[in-house]
């Protein structure tokens, strides 16, 4: 007979209706237990073989929830939360030149970018994301409020050739980078990289220093690429290539890089990430918003490219739920490769899960539910009548549900959403702030 003696110590049981482990792929599990010890992931196994096996301090009983791992989110602008329907239906250079690019210089500072940041953390959290990537303005603020929150990211400092509110140019901001990655080395939390903006506002020799950096500390590169069909052909006209040939002519391309977008790919390009080993970072719905083009997600997965997704920032999306980003990823997809087939709903959980791991390097600690990897995982709630019946919990996942039935996440191990409610952010505290940004920002842009 096994006694409470004789069985594992952990802290924490998750019974639940559905596990969906990611690895491997396809896989659905039923009426198994996720065992938690620490920061870590100890056991999946059936629920049966867990009351024999484990004594925990705490159970949750999730019986109509899937358990997934937590959502990343590899590209965005997270202050840009507060910028949120400031200029809708405008293309990219309108929408930057003459509106977003003036508020920033008007309004970004480290008071802006901690609200707008926790403003985003709390949405993306709330949604199902444990782990995002951000490039913005300073990027040291955005780096101390997810350490302090608990919350993973990557954090891109960026490189641009003009000035901004956090420096004169490219060599401050690469000092001032070089800086941000000293002070969060091996971090488990905050993950700092480089963020040249794109190929047509970052010169051939602040890129050279971006990947010479990179190369000496280790860093990934987040760089904009083919975001449009006018950033390729204007070029092409200057330069004689395109910003793809450009890049890795550079050295810019390899396992360090994560192109965003790339809405505009041609054969060349396809080999090129292929052969480096460059990651991609797909965000459908700011693409769609902007009409910037559309990205062959099915193409460059059947020539081994990592594909991973993003939301990118709240301007331009308008929200930074991931779940419904994997809803316009798959269905666009199949409309781009002609086939009903391309993107399935599990590989669509895998682009929002592993293949964001594997973008960061990290697939050996996030990015799936298997017995030492860190707890880092979420609780959908599939009770909603409309959501019925349930015959495919990944097919509701990506085609049926919004973020919000998002119930539970872990990061970590530490409960960081239950029951719906976050628990180490106070969103009502936060909202007087935003609402003193929405007013001074509507007061000039109304001018």
């Amino acid at each position: 007979m096994t006694t409470a003696s004789s069985q594992n110590q952990a802290d924490t049981r998750i019974n639940a209706r559905w596990i969906i482990p990611i690895v491997p792929e396809g896989t659905v599990l039923e009426d198994h237990a996720l065992i938690l010890k620490g920061s870590h992931i100890l056991d999946l196994l059936p629920r049966a073989q867990a009351d024999r096996q484990y004594q925990c301090r705490e159970t949750l009983d999730l019986n109509q929830h899937v358990v997934m791992p937590g959502l990343i989110n590899m590209h965005g602008h997270a202050a840009m939360a507060l910028f949120r329907g400031l200029a809708d239906d405008l293309p990219l250079m309108t929408w930057l030149n003459d509106h977003i690019w003036p508020a920033e210089q008007a309004f970004v500072g480290e008071s802006f970018i901690l609200d707008g940041t926790r403003l985003a953390m709390a949405e993306m959290l709330r949604t199902g994301t444990t782990t995002f990537s951000d490039m913005y303005f300073f990027p040291e603020v955005a780096a101390q409020a997810a350490r302090d929150l608990g919350m993973r990211a990557q954090i891109c400092f960026p490189v641009i050739d003009f000035p901004t509110a956090w420096g004169s140019g490219p060599e401050e901001y690469l000092r001032k980078g070089a800086d941000l990655i000293d002070a969060w080395r091996g971090d488990d939390f905050i993950m700092p990289a480089i963020g040249p903006h794109a190929p047509y506002t970052v010169s051939d020799g602040p890129l050279s220093e971006v990947r010479a950096l990179s190369e000496a500390t280790g860093a990934r590169i987040q760089i904009h690429l083919h975001e449009t069909a006018f950033e390729v052909s204007d070029a092409i006209e200057r330069l004689g290539q395109r910003p793809s040939a450009r890049l890795a002519r550079a050295g810019l391309l390899g396992p360090r890089s994560q192109c965003v977008h790339m809405t505009q790919v041609d054969d060349s390009d396809l080999a090129l990430l292929a052969d480096t080993g460059a990651h991609v970072i797909h965000c459908p719905e700011s693409n769609l918003k902007l009409a910037s083009g559309l990205c062959p997600v099915q193409a460059l997965m059947d020539r081994g490219v990592n594909v991973a997704i993003g939301t990118d920032g709240a301007a331009s999306n308008n929200d930074l739920d991931l779940f419904g980003e994997l809803a316009s990823a798959a269905m666009l997809a199949k409309v781009v490769a002609g086939d009903a087939s391309a993107l399935s709903a599990h590989r669509a959980l895998a682009m929002a899960t592993l293949h964001g791991a594997r973008a960061l390097g990290r697939e050996h600690e996030l990015g799936s539910l298997e017995a030492g990897k860190l707890a880092d995982l979420i609780a959908i709630d599939l009770s909603d009548p409309f959501l019925q019946p349930v015959y495919d919990p990944a097919s509701h996942l990506v085609y049926s549900h919004h973020g919000r039935a998002v119930s539970h996440s872990w990061i970590h191990g530490v409960p960081q959403l239950r029951d719906g409610e976050l628990t180490r952010l106070d969103l009502e505290a936060l909202m007087p702030a935003v609402r003193a940004w929405r007013d001074r920002i509507r007061q000039r842009h109304a001018r």
